[in-house]
């Protein structure tokens, strides 16, 4: 290399350097320090010199934040640790009580909270490797998200590499994406201006931005990122604050929210609430709550969590926002399960950031309890992402013309009888799978990840299709291979998709047993109570002819969940659609055998699965253990013959240890699985 040359790439670094200075003192530290025409000089200046020599552009260079639309939309990414969801608390009571559930659990006299904003914007994971951006990824359905790493770049509050020269060599760092109030007003403006249809909120405009394929798009957006903790790292020693890690990642180059505060005990965080609740409509950005923390991470790892909410961490929702507003008419929607709901069409009104045009009666009973009227003024409550609902009516302001609400006794659908059953509140359409409303949201309950799992078979597809008449029952479904030219006469259906499509439906076929019992779509019957029922029972035909009194010996299955388990199987139909179904060549290994060998090696033997696994699932782990005759349990007792602990595992970890319970980890496991031949 020349000397002229070494002179260039030497200048391009030094402005690679500048303009991510001047970028981090503007749009993380809101100082900035140099004026727009100095920003755009330099700016300019790093283009020619890339032009010239587009081998010596860098990674985190600022002009490869705008980069290509993906080939084929967002690949989905699992999740490193899992992006949890919190619990929620709505009054002072709530936040006393977990309070004292935390101290008495972490045996603390007084605990340090960490408190922020609740930033009302999408939850997302940024990955560095040796401090550079390799990765963001969205929250999803916290386990698995989308890669939308071209989007995230073109964000300049998101670092492209971390400002330090010691990195860890991975870090992935968890933060909220917003639009600020008076981005998302200008962005509406010019939506308007243009005749184009405007955002409702700030959050809806922030997700659509960051939905977009192509990354100029969302460049143009006003979107932010906020970080709220570390969700993973390797080769680096993390402070024990929560508080102070949040610190580090601000000297890192990353945005965290200014009115974070250190609190001590359940005054502080009560105290904290009303501060910024007060200066809540002042800020530049919306918020729905507060999030209370425990500071230390080490009581962190020993409180753990439950279900899929950490037992440290809490969000305090503001109260809930109210508005009134007339009901215009009511309309009665058929579920799933067939059950009636009464829905108020609303004159529509702006509430909880949204325009809401109906809300839920709930049922009859509900009905009657508030008085409702058609014509009515009422009062709706919107809490969050909860569906609207009317929770008082306005009598003083009723009109006279108002009537009373009249419940159907035939199904708006297809008129099938409605029938109340004695003790339930909710009236439900007889007409099983000839109900039009019904069958569509059983085949789309039966296509769900959980159940046979069939990606392809979308909610507007199985709508298509039923429409058609293409699909009368779940059997149909495994017929379609024999229709590709109906298929392809479908909306966005080419050949590719099809071929797709019906590779899915084909892989359907090999399924579990728990799984297939959960498709059917029994009423109660969800995933614990399928994989307790087949646990239990073993074989299908079992199932199918275990009476009431048998089923009510499992665990966990009370009276009514027996009751419908017992009348699903004495309905002609549904014992129709069960052959069909394996007529077509559905199928599982089953539960007596283990492979070939007509062993089930675990049989008695209870299991506790825990943390976070790299190779499998927890559904895949319960599942392989099932097959291998164990019980899996959600909690561990003296009755436990073996916890699967892997990352992060917590407090049954600590109790496992304490009661002497056997510990496996993930490697232990997979070599069992593979001694086994379940995987």
């Amino acid at each position: 290399m020349s000397d002229t040359q070494t002179s260039s790439r030497e200048e391009m670094l030094t402005l690679i350097r500048q303009l991510n200075d001047y970028s981090y003192a503007y749009h993380v530290k809101d100082e900035p320090l140099v004026p727009d025409a100095e920003y755009d000089r330099c700016y300019r200046a790093l283009q020619a010199i890339e032009a010239q020599h587009p081998e010596w552009v860098q990674a985190d260079s600022p002009t490869q934040r705008v980069g290509e639309k993906p080939d084929n939309g967002f690949a989905s990414v699992e999740h490193t640790v899992p992006m949890l969801s919190l619990d929620n608390a709505f009054d002072n009571d709530s936040m006393v009580d977990f309070d004292e559930r935390v101290q008495k659990l972490s045996q603390a006299a007084v605990l340090t909270y960490c408190c922020e904003p609740k930033l009302d914007g999408l939850a997302i994971s940024l990955r560095y490797e040796d401090g550079l951006l390799v990765r963001g990824v969205t929250r999803g359905d916290g386990l698995v998200g989308e890669d939308i790493t071209s989007n995230i770049k073109t964000i300049y509050s998101v670092p492209m590499r971390l400002r330090t020269e010691t990195p860890p060599p991975v870090l992935e760092v968890r933060g909220e994406i917003y639009m600020p109030k008076e981005g998302f007003e200008k962005l509406n403006q010019q939506a308007a201006e243009k005749g184009e249809k405007t955002f409702v909120n700030p959050r809806n405009a922030a997700a659509g931005s960051l939905r977009q394929l192509d990354p100029k798009i969302t460049a143009s957006r006003p979107l932010v990122l906020c970080a709220y903790s570390i969700g993973y790292v390797e080769g680096w020693q993390q402070p024990d604050s929560h508080y102070e890690g949040l610190l580090q990642l601000s000297e890192w180059g990353f945005k965290i929210n200014q009115l974070m505060q250190r609190v001590e005990g359940i005054q502080g965080c009560l105290d904290y609430y009303d501060k910024v609740a007060a200066e809540r409509d002042g800020l530049s950005y919306d918020i729905d709550g507060i999030v209370y923390k425990v500071d230390s991470i080490a009581q962190q790892k020993q409180l753990g969590f439950v279900a899929r909410a950490p037992r440290w961490a809490i969000a305090r929702k503001f109260p809930a926002q109210e508005e009134v507003t007339q009901i215009l008419g009511v309309d009665f929607q058929v579920g799933r399960t067939g059950a009636i709901t009464p829905v108020a069409r609303l004159q529509p009104t702006f509430v909880g950031g949204v325009t809401v045009s109906n809300a839920t009666l709930h049922n009859q009973d509900e009905i009657e309890r508030l008085g409702v009227k058609v014509k009515d003024w009422v009062m709706i409550r919107r809490a969050g992402d909860v569906i609207p609902q009317v929770v008082q009516v306005l009598t003083e302001r009723r009109p006279e013309d108002a009537t009373e609400v009249v419940f159907p006794v035939q199904c708006p659908v297809c008129e099938s009888d409605i029938e109340r059953v004695e003790g339930e509140a909710v009236q439900r359409c007889t007409g099983g799978l000839v109900c039009g409303a019904q069958l569509k949201e059983r085949l789309k309950h039966f296509v769900s990840r959980k159940a046979m799992d069939i990606d392809g078979l979308g909610d507007k597809l199985i709508e298509q299709l039923v429409d058609a008449k293409l699909l009368n029952t779940p059997v149909d479904i495994y017929r379609l291979k024999e229709k590709p030219a109906r298929l392809l006469a479908m909306e966005r259906m080419g050949d590719k998709s099809v071929e797709k499509l019906l590779n899915a439906i084909e892989a359907s076929k090999q399924t579990l047993f728990n799984r297939f019992v959960y498709a059917l779509g029994i009423r109660e019957v969800g995933e614990a109570t399928a994989r307790t029922v087949t646990q239990y029972f073993g074989t299908l035909d079992a199932l199918m002819n275990a009476t009431q009194e048998e089923l009510i010996e499992v665990e966990d299955v009370g009276p009514i969940v027996a009751q419908h388990i017992r009348l699903f199987f004495e309905q002609e139909d549904n014992v129709a659609t069960v052959h069909g179904l394996l007529e077509q060549g559905v199928h599982w290994q089953m539960a007596e055998s283990s492979e070939d060998s007509g062993e089930r090696p675990l049989e008695g033997k209870t299991y506790v699965v825990t943390g976070t696994l790299s190779r499998y699932s927890r559904d895949e782990v319960k599942d392989h253990l099932i097959k291998l005759g164990a019980k899996v349990s959600g909690s561990v007792s003296g009755k436990t013959d073996c916890l699967v602990a892997g990352e992060k595992a917590g407090s049954k970890l600590t109790k496992a240890q304490s009661l002497e319970v056997p510990v496996m980890d993930e490697e232990a496991l997979h070599e069992m699985l593979t001694g086994f031949g379940v995987v």
